[in-house]
């Protein structure tokens, strides 16, 4: 799958849960948000859940920005290094991020990141339009 394919989908699902929570306070969105809520409640927002698995370990997990708004992808790449392509990268430079480096390509490996999970980070950039947080990270417009 494509980042962007994945990017639109998520998105999307992103829109119908808040749309569910369109009486909420910004707190209680926040709060439904919390890994152990979506599990129980939107089994299908990640598939990760179905096993009740996190994809960063993290007691405090918040799922709000499953996505990271520093994540930078296109598809087509981002820019050469060497023989490489690189088709995405983070946009803060993450001491705890890493790449995933093949015989042609390199992806940004976030996984030992936690920036985007914290609840303080959510507040600090909080929008009820996921894609208003996310306009910066595809690089192909």
């Amino acid at each position: 799958m494509k980042y962007i394919e994945w990017f639109e989908a998520h998105g999307k699902k992103h829109a119908t849960i808040m749309e569910k929570l369109k009486n909420k306070s910004d707190a209680e969105v926040i709060e439904y948000f919390r890994f152990d809520n979506m599990v129980k409640e939107e089994p299908e927002f990640c598939p990760l859940y179905k096993d009740n698995k996190k994809c960063h370990d993290y007691d405090e997990l918040n799922c709000y920005l499953c996505a990271c708004p520093n994540f930078r992808f296109d598809d087509n790449g981002i820019k050469k290094e060497e023989e490489k392509t690189v088709y995405s990268t983070c946009g803060i430079d993450s001491k705890d991020g890493s790449l995933y480096i093949g015989d042609d390509y390199i992806h940004q490996n976030c996984s030992g990141c936690l920036v985007p999970h914290k609840e303080k980070y959510i507040k600090k950039n909080f929008s009820r339009n996921w894609f208003d947080i996310m306009k910066n990270v595809n690089q192909a417009k």
